[in-house]
């Protein structure tokens, strides 16, 4: 049985939060240095402690300000130094074949150390190993931090003696004997976690680890300054963690790996290789008990994945060959792997026997044997390397973090996606990239097992035919819960366009679990998704890295490869049609068909029984050999009138978790047939709780009817509709599901759906702790809810509706998305919409907006804030007492709606209204006209001016200039005026309407103007991706935010996040990032256009979120450094009371807003017809709108006016008050009712800080950098007069890898003073050394920035204008294939040049929008995004170039004729050079080139033209063809 997982009792929250590392969230830099002949000197450790306190700006503190998040360096053992300071009455005996050391925190307790160290004695005698001795580290505890005082154990060194035949054997013991202490001591005494840790227990390796920063560490550790010290080998780790409570074990190095990264795929992982301990008992024998379990939910993932590693590499695999099976590389698209078959077989056969752990990560890693780093499959983490003269080596996340000088470079450069480095320590040598991989390949005959036992399932043809009548279609559709909805939103637009449907404007309609209406069980579970410490990857450009292949059958062992590990079915998609579920239970393997239909007993149904006959039927059939259940409702005779059906993903998640806690989990897979299945977040709850395949049979059943419909056939005829047959609409489908399952894997993070494959990264909300610990074990539910028996209820009240006598013509109208009369409760409805607008016209008075407001507070239960109450003071406080109206706005602001989803009337008249009451609008993220960043003085006597045409109703001393400025994932419009025209700048890292997620503005909404704003081109659709392409992990936010402070350094910096559990954990991290605001959103936030299943099935209501994080930030001290805001379906002052009570601060608004200024919610903003001109860019549709500013206004009065009076009820005078007093809310009893089971006690606990509120005490100046570079260059007044005065002036500098966002500082100085392109002077600054990340951020016109050096991560950032040159020194040899740049240089650049001597990482050039650059190679995912500009490189390049490239031109030198495998085909195409025209483009910039870096590169083209030209590709999207002078032959058809 694995350990329970099982919530506490009474229930109240689940454990989940605190289980599966969830608030053990890290990011750090990490490195190593390793001398390749193995020569040991005090030189290794020196440069690995440089390395480490260059990395400090990567690192966090905790709450005290001053302890570190943790830093630590694994190293050879140093053998000859611990001998010569060994204490003279501890015995160093050396007389043993090996020696072991462990490095060990004991407790403070002398008596409980004294008594540890005897079971320690104890335990090593009994396995026949010799405890010689133990040493009391010197340690200068004097440097740490008040909170890491209080934990810091006792540190010793535990000397053993070992004469096996093997060192190997010997480290065998060790783990054993760790585990046997660790295990004996947890259950005599039951030590709490962290009060016997084995830092290291080895006979290669120790470590040296503790909760100080990087430069404190060899102060803690004496030993560290010896150069006695003398290693071949050293790796570091400066740790930034979320969670900011001090836990010595979580310091890194781990035992074997140093991670920079997160495990999104964690809790599967974790039940995986619980499951996979079946396979131990084979290689360990008897002894096997003592290891297990491998891992532990209370351990953080980078803690589970170093136990997972250890226990594969003492079990005989290499540790290189362990790391490339757990995190392998995207190999399914890889076009190195076309001629390295080997390789390609090594991983498909790892693929059936391991899910890979995902996620963002560099691995860094030691045994003693091997010393090296790899990456993900993703490339989400910067690594850099350099090999040096004398058979050194050095690694690490930046550059310029040792001591090299130039002419001893051999090589520089980069590990890309999912590459790897090693150094064979035993054999003396360097295996690169494909070296390391042809020796694990090499091992075993991996393609022969494969061809011998694997079988593919290939696709089967679609059944034409349908097979089902209409009328029973509808009968069986209604009692599975199938809409009318369902069929004219979701089957329709996937059938007949291939892509799941779009809607707007967010889920306003009640929670499922406060639903009067019966729903399905996938409605209780909400998608969770990556922010901030891991990020959503992109399944729209960057699909090649992605995969949904799946694995059928029994897996074989991950500890020893076998033939039998290959004897398993392999499925491109875990989506069958009939046919293919034919195929699978046709090739031979041991199958079962379960019923799990249920019989209606007395006109009710029973769940708890029969599903404990399935578990039954199952567990005998698994036990007997069984290698396939499928779990089907389409048995005997089906679903009818006296048979209903358990709903399938109770079923599988039952299923999986008692085969999981049985331990047989790994020998049989289960398959799912089932007719509740339409959607793609029905797929991932099936997949996500355990399913390996489903057949949704009848989705394919109701496609089928849809294409013969009359009314298909009719729209099919009129050309409103492509032509479609039964089989191309059902592939549609399959594609649409296919494309969204990718879509919710990207959203978390997850590239591979085998790692989504039972990681069951979801929240329930509603379902209660019985139900969770049977049925869906280890999922947080945090509010309680139903039992089994209320889903049998509702399964029942679907049947009853199909079946119970009423004659069903048509499916029935739910209402769960679009409103309708008599449907499902909206909150933005007519009746709604209509009176708030009543309310806010010129002529209102607060008692109209009465009206509205009881209108909204007397509506059926919809959100969980419905389900409290106010304690109202006996004593009301006189209402002149209480805070003022005008103080209150001060609070509000409005959502970040971007101009172009709005229209330019609709964005101004939201701007200039929050203006005029002191609040904040959000300027969304497509820029803004600089004409609307002055105060206007030219309004005449009709309330117009020439500076704001299309709007009315304005007033001398307005200002459309948006309060909060948006940097987004697109950053389009982004400019040093621009940014340092707001008062605050928001990240926008998720949204609530579709978190993890990026938008889309259609062509259609793209008109000269919008396309102007945004340096695009008129009628080209703009994407805005998933992820931040600059942020992919908490320290890369940290950099932004240092980026953005140090443009605009009065700016206030917000983090917009989307409510989740967990999310304190990532606020708080956020915090140490040095952010001034968080803005919590709700899953029921606003948009322009959404995938439908992200509006309703992502995120969870702000309630919980702000709750979360409010808290999170007191526990950890961190509460006074931050503003906590929220948005969210936000209509009431009511609304802001009962938020500021669970601890806002401010409140924002979207939809009601709109609603203020003349939205008639039509629902329609994605198709750019709204109606009265709030949303769409139609001129003749914008001149319908009729808002103007003081609509808004009286909204926004009102709601304040209607905070006051709840103040004064509540008898206090101010907003900060009541900010987190819990005190004051009570629950609201609702009776009987689904309600009626919530428990709200997660929101209604008392915090135990009400005394003490120094915490509402924030600065009024935003946080700062502290002292940098450009202070130094700020203070020198020559050069600030000749910025003031339009002067030249050069300026000469030394830079370093801690010298960071260099220029950015400068740039908001120069565009405060001048604009973007005022700037008529010329600062010439050169610098020489190793940048830090962000070199020539922001750069302006009239600034040229030369490095002499390298630089680091996001060179260019945001480039505006002027000129950045990076060169290598003079001494570096062939400088065109080193790397000098590191990864998504050139981000979101506007204008200006970039030239590089050398190559840039991955990532290079996305969303550029006007800038000229030239470089002499890249990684993958090169011009992504690209709207405009033009880029040159002069070298090769990683796959998928101009995935998503809308503009701009790209030339590439192919000389080897390779490009056209690596381009990404679905926006651009390759072209060789056809005309002069794009001759001089091209050459033009080559000689910049030249003339800026010298680059014997670029003089050979130039002097070889003729010949070199035709080696030249360039790559063009359709709307610059007619650029470059391209121009296709129009396609004629014969007659």
């Amino acid at each position: 049985m694995f350990p329970s997982l099982s919530p506490v009792w009474p229930y109240c929250d689940s454990l989940a939060p605190t289980i599966a590392g969830i608030n053990e969230k890290d990011a750090c830099g990490v490195g190593f240095i390793a001398q390749i002949q193995g020569k040991r000197n005090y030189w290794v450790i020196q440069q690995a402690l440089l390395g480490l306190s260059c990395m400090e700006h990567r690192g966090g503190c905790g709450g005290d300000g001053d302890s570190g998040d943790g830093a630590g360096i694994l190293c050879e053992i140093p053998w000859t130094f611990l001998q010569s300071i060994w204490p003279p009455e501890e015995k160093f005996d050396t007389n043993f074949k090996f020696l072991g050391l462990g490095m060990v925190f004991l407790p403070t307790d002398s008596t409980k150390r004294k008594k540890i160290r005897k079971l320690c004695n104890d335990e090593a005698k009994a396995l026949g190993l010799t405890p010689i001795s133990w040493r009391v580290l010197s340690v200068n505890d004097t440097v740490l931090g008040a909170l890491a005082q209080k934990t810091v154990p006792v540190i010793q060194q535990w000397l053993l003696g070992c004469n096996e035949t093997s060192r190997d054997i010997f480290e065998t013991k060790l783990l054993r004997l760790r585990r046997r202490v660790a295990e004996n001591i947890r259950s005599v005494w039951g030590l709490r976690p962290g009060e016997l840790y084995f830092a290291s227990l080895s006979s290669r390796t120790v470590v040296y680890k503790a909760m100080v920063r990087s430069d404190l560490l060899p102060i803690f550790y004496p030993d560290l300054q010896d150069h006695r010290f003398q290693v071949s080998f050293a790796i570091y780790h400066r740790r930034f963690s979320t969670n900011t409570l001090p836990r010595w074990p979580l310091a890194q190095p781990m035992r074997l790996i140093a991670h920079n990264g997160e495990i999104n795929s964690l809790l599967g992982n974790l039940n995986w290789a619980r499951a996979s301990e079946i396979h131990i008992d084979a290689v360990w024998q008897d002894t096997s008990k003592e290891l297990k379990p491998v891992v532990n939910a209370a351990f953080s993932d980078s803690a589970n994945l170093d136990a997972i590693l250890e226990l594969l590499v003492c079990s005989g695999r290499a540790l290189t060959d362990s790391l490339l099976m757990l995190v392998p590389e995207a190999f399914q698209h890889q076009p190195e792997l076309i001629n390295r078959p080997s390789i390609s077989a090594f991983y498909e056969y790892n693929a059936c026997i391991q899910e890979p752990w995902d996620g963002p990560a560099l691995l860094v890693f030691a045994d003693g044997k091997y010393v090296g780093a790899t990456l993900d499959r993703n490339g989400l983490r910067p690594a850099r390397y350099c090999i040096i003269k004398g058979g050194y080596i050095v690694m690490g996340s930046e550059v310029g973090v040792s001591e090299v000088r130039p002419e001893r470079v051999v090589e520089k450069g980069r590990l890309g996606p999912g590459q790897m480095i090693a150094i064979d320590l035993e054999n003396k040598k360097l295996l690169k990239n494909w070296d390391v991989k042809e020796e694990a390949a090499s091992r075993f005959p991996y393609r022969a097992w494969l061809d011998q036992s694997r079988i593919d399932i290939k696709q089967q043809p679609w059944n034409r035919e349908e097979q089902i009548a209409e009328k029973q279609l509808i009968t069986l559709q209604t009692s599975v819960g199938f809409s009318a909805e369902d069929f004219e939103l979701v089957i329709q637009d996937m059938a007949s366009q291939g892509k799941e449907p779009t809607y707007c404007m967010g889920d306003d309609t009640p929670l499922a679990v406060l639903s009067t209406r019966p729903h399905l069980v996938y409605d209780y579970f909400k998608q969770l998704f990556a922010q901030v410490t891991n990020p959503a990857i992109d399944p729209l450009r960057e699909k090649l890295v992605m995969s949904l292949s799946m694995y059928l059958g029994s897996r074989g062992s991950i500890f020893r490869p076998s033939p039998e590990g290959a004897s398993i079915l392999h499925i491109d998609s875990p989506i069958l049609n009939e046919g293919e579920l034919l195929s699978v239970m046709n090739q031979g393997f041991p199958y079962m068909v379960i019923s799990t239909l249920v019989s209606i007993s007395n006109k009710e149904i029973d769940f708890d029984q029969p599903l404990t006959n399935i578990i039954k039927i199952a567990e005998i059939a698994v036990l007997s050999g069984c290698k396939l259940l499928i779990l089907s409702d389409r048995v005997a005779n089906g679903i009818n009138a006296y048979t209903a059906y358990i709903p399938p993903l109770l079923v599988v998640s039952t299923l999986h978790h008692h085969l999981l806690r049985l331990g047989v989990r790994l020998r049989c897979s289960l398959v799912i047939d089932t007719a509740q299945c339409w959607n793609t977040h029905h797929i991932a709850c099936l997949v996500g709780y355990g399913a390996s395949a489903v057949c949704p049979w009848l989705a394919w059943e109701t496609t089928r009817h849809w294409v013969s419909n009359p009314k298909t056939q009719k729209l099919i005829e009129r050309g409103k509709l492509p032509s479609l047959t039964a089989s191309l609409a059902q592939e549609n489908v399959r594609k649409a599901l296919e494309d969204g399952l990718r879509k919710i894997l990207s959203k978390i993070g997850i590239s591979l759906l085998s790692s989504y494959h039972g990681a069951q990264v979801f929240e329930s909300v509603g379902l209660g702790a019985d139900l969770i610990e049977r049925t869906f074990t280890g999922t947080t539910s945090r509010v309680a809810g139903l039992k089994l028996s209320d889903l049998a209820t509702e399964t029942l009240a679907f049947h009853r509706k199909a079946y119970g006598g009423m004659n069903r013509g048509k499916l029935e109208f739910m209402g769960f998305v679009q409103y309708r009369t008599g449907g499902e409760y909206h909150l933005n409805n007519p009746a709604m919409a209509k009176t708030l607008r009543s309310a806010t016209t010129a002529e209102s008075r607060y008692e109209s907006f009465s009206t509205y407001r009881s209108l909204v507070e007397d509506r059926p239960t919809t959100a969980l804030r419905d389900l409290l109450d106010l304690n109202y003071d006996a004593i009301p406080l006189p209402i002149d007492e209480v805070e003022s109206v005008e103080s209150i706005c001060e609070r509000f602001c409005t959502g970040g709606m971007s101009l172009g989803a709005l229209s330019r009337e609709s964005h101004e008249v939201l701007a200039i209204a929050m203006n005029r009451v002191g609040g904040k609008s959000n300027s969304g993220e497509g820029g803004e006209d600089s004409a609307r960043f002055n105060i206007l003085d030219n309004v005449n006597s009709a309330g117009s001016s020439t500076t704001l045409p299309t709007i009315k109703g304005l007033q001398n001393g307005d200002t459309a200039c948006s309060a909060i400025k948006q940097i987004a994932s697109g950053r389009f419009g982004v400019t040093p005026a621009y940014i340092r025209s707001s008062k605050q700048l928001e990240i926008k890292v998720a949204q609530g309407a579709k978190p993890g997620e990026g938008g889309q503005l259609p062509g259609s909404k793209v008109d000269e103007y919008i396309g102007w704003l945004r340096r695009s081109k008129p009628g080209v659709a703009l994407i805005s991706p998933p992820p931040h392409h600059d942020v992919y992990s908490i320290e890369d936010l940290a950099q932004l935010i240092f980026d953005l402070h140090q443009i605009h350094p009065t700016g206030k910096v917000s983090v917009k996040l989307v409510s989740e559990v967990g999310i304190g954990t990532i606020a708080s991290g956020v915090v140490k990032a040095n952010a001034d605001i968080i803005q919590v959103s709700g899953c029921d936030g606003g948009t322009g256009a959404s995938p439908l299943s992200s509006i309703k099935h992502a995120g969870t209501p702000w309630e919980l979120g702000v709750t979360e994080v409010h808290r999170s930030l007191l526990s950890n001290g961190l509460r006074d450094r931050v503003v906590i805001r929220i948005d969210g379906g936000l209509k009431t002052g009511l609304d802001v009371v009962l938020a500021a009570l669970l601890g806002a601060e401010e409140f924002g608004f979207g939809s009601v807003a709109m609603i203020a200024e003349g939205c008639i919610m039509a629902r329609v903003c994605h198709t750019n017809n709204c109606p009265v001109g709030v949303a769409t860019q139609k001129e003749e549709l914008r001149e319908r709108f009729e808002g103007i500013p003081n609509h808004v206004v009286n909204f926004f009065l009102f709601v304040a006016e209607e905070v006051r009076q709840i103040l004064s009820l509540l008898g206090v005078s101010s907003v900060d008050e009541i900010i987190g007093r819990g005190e004051f809310l009570r629950r609201r009893e609702l009776g009987i009712g689904k309600a009626s089971r919530l428990d709200l006690t997660t929101l209604l606990t008392p915090t135990p800080y009400f005394s003490e509120r120094a915490w509402l005490s924030h600065s009024v100046n935003a946080h700062q950098n502290g002292p940098n570079l450009e202070y130094k260059l700020l203070s020198n007044d020559e050069l600030m007069m000749s910025i003031k005065r339009h002067e030249d002036i050069t300026y000469h500098c030394s830079i370093k890898n801690t010298d960071r966002s260099v220029a950015a500082r400068l740039s908001g100085e120069i565009a405060s003073y001048h604009g973007d392109n005022g700037f008529k002077g010329r600062l010439n600054l050169l610098f020489k050394g190793s940048a830090g990340q962000s070199f020539g951020a922001f750069t302006t016109h009239g600034m040229r920035m030369k490095l002499i050096g390298e630089a680091n991560d996001y060179v260019g950032k945001g480039i505006s204008g002027g000129k950045i040159v990076v060169t290598p020194p003079s001494l570096l040899a062939n400088p065109s294939n080193q790397a000098i740049m590191g990864n998504t240089c050139l981000y979101g650049a506007t204008g200006g040049e970039l030239f590089a001597l050398g190559r840039a990482g991955e990532r290079f050039g996305i969303r550029n929008s006007g800038a000229y650059s030239v470089v002499e190679g890249v990684g993958d995912h090169c011009c992504e995004y690209m709207t405009g500009g033009i880029v040159v490189i002069l070298g090769t390049t990683g796959v998928n170039v101009s995935a998503g490239m809308t503009g701009g031109i790209v030339f590439i030198l192919d000389e080897v004729c390779s490009l056209e495998q690596r381009i990404n085909p679905d926006n651009v195409t390759l072209f060789c050079l056809t005309n002069l025209k794009q001759e001089i483009l091209l050459t033009q910039l080559i000689k910049a080139h030249l003339t800026a870096t010298k680059s014997s590169k670029a003089a050979n083209i130039l002097r070889n033209w003729d010949q070199m030209k035709d080696k030249f590709k360039i790559v063009v999207p359709p709307s610059e063809e007619i650029t470059v002078g391209i121009v296709r032959e129009k396609q004629t058809t014969a007659l």
